[in-house]
């Protein structure tokens, strides 16, 4: 018998994934606190409350009641007419529970309608700097990404006149996010009307990320599922993780037109069978329940968002917006004269802040670095100091 250890042969499709840099980061840092090293976490997006206790007895009582076997694929009524509801009410729009599926986070919903509606050598638009995964999805795929900037110039606004230049005939699919990580940038309403002006004849779907969407601190968040001329194009995602503080719970959810809903289900079928079902009674609780505790972490968001922003404006080298949503600082270093990555290398390992380059987030975030404020004030206010020490010793 061959001792000869065999190489294990991938798909090549696997070679097209990409990764989270903020996972990766996370990782580097803790190793450094292995060593004995103390790290201020301004990396991972995630809040940095409890979920609130109603919903957590929920979940508990769920437990107790059996909620604990297979659900349907879509989701359970009780949740799909809880969404259905919220979804309306916020967005002012009619929603029927056949138009939501349930699913466990909300990534499936990117990768599923990507996988439902995109073929090899389509386009699909999507936002950069934005979420890395969106890129990462649709090379997967086989289609090819075509991004749009979100110039810093334009409050980190959309530009309808660069996103219509850059639809052609083979553009399946665009992707959307506002609130937006990494800027906190939002999509205005006089943005939003143009593009759905310029949509109404291209045969274009809209995915619109919108999990930030309760996480606003000035203007308004406006869905383009709202307009009636793209409502039977659009496909909203949301969840519970970051307006609930359920990260660790997996559970989101998308609203699209119900025949794409019966696509999706039929994918979560052949997937991951259904979402967990004691987490959907939590959902129902979370979006029915007392939203104290939502409007509780947007104030003390708001708070740290001060904080945060004035601090890293003392800084020399740094210039930063104040975001308008989301919980992300994403400062302009470019006078500093250092690189993305060698600057957030730098503050990881010689000053202890742990925080991601703009480049983590698509090639237009070059000469940013972006910080989670999801951390205490205290801490926000420690890491400031170690910045500010670290530039002006360094640069």
């Amino acid at each position: 018998m061959s001792n000869q250890v065999r190489k294990l042969q991938l798909a090549e499709r696997m070679s097209r994934l990409g990764s989270e840099s903020a996972f990766e980061v996370l990782v580097r840092a803790r190793a450094l606190e292995a060593q004995g090293k103390e790290v201020i976490h301004l990396e991972i997006g995630e809040p940095d409350f409890p979920t609130a206790p109603n919903i957590v007895h929920a979940a508990k009582r769920a437990l107790d009641q059996g909620w604990t076997h297979y659900g349907p694929p879509a989701g359970f009524p009780e949740l799909r007419e809880a969404v259905a509801e919220d979804v309306g009410r916020r967005r002012g729009i009619s929603v029927d529970p056949a138009e939501v599926v349930i699913t466990p986070g909300a990534k499936p919903i990117m990768f599923y309608t990507i996988l439902a509606l995109v073929e090899p050598g389509d386009e699909v638009l999507y936002p950069d700097p934005g979420f890395p995964i969106y890129a990462s999805m649709i090379n997967f795929v086989g289609a090819r990404p075509v991004s749009y900037g979100l110039p810093e110039e334009r409050g980190f606004d959309i530009d309808v006149k660069e996103i219509i230049s850059k639809i052609s005939d083979r553009t399946r699919l665009m992707i959307t996010n506002s609130p937006n990580n990494p800027t906190g940038g939002m999509i205005s309403r006089a943005e939003t009307e143009t593009l759905v002006e310029a949509l109404e004849d291209r045969n274009v779907m809209v995915l619109s990320d919108e999990i930030y969407s309760r996480l606003i601190y000035d203007g308004e968040h406006v869905s383009p599922a709202s307009f009636p001329e793209l409502r039977d194009r659009a496909i909203i995602l949301d969840g519970f993780s970051k307006t609930y503080a359920m990260t660790g719970w997996r559970l989101g959810y998308g609203v699209m037109p119900p025949d794409l809903a019966r696509e999706i289900a039929l994918l979560m079928t052949n997937s991951n069978s259904c979402t967990a079902s004691f987490t959907q009674m939590a959902g129902v609780e979370a979006l029915r329940g007392d939203q104290s505790s939502v409007n509780a972490m947007l104030e003390r968001f708001r708070q740290r968002r001060e904080v945060i922003v004035e601090g890293l404006n003392r800084i020399p080298g740094f210039h930063c917006r104040e975001p308008q949503g989301a919980f992300y600082a994403y400062p302009n270093i470019r006078e500093t004269g250092k690189s993305s990555r060698e600057l957030a290398e730098a503050l990881l390992n010689e000053a202890g802040v742990a925080c991601l380059s703009g480049t983590a987030f698509g090639e237009q975030g070059e000469g940013y670095l972006r910080f989670s404020f999801a951390n205490s004030v205290e801490n926000i206010r420690k890491a400031l100091a170690r910045i500010d020490a670290w530039t002006k010793k360094n640069l």
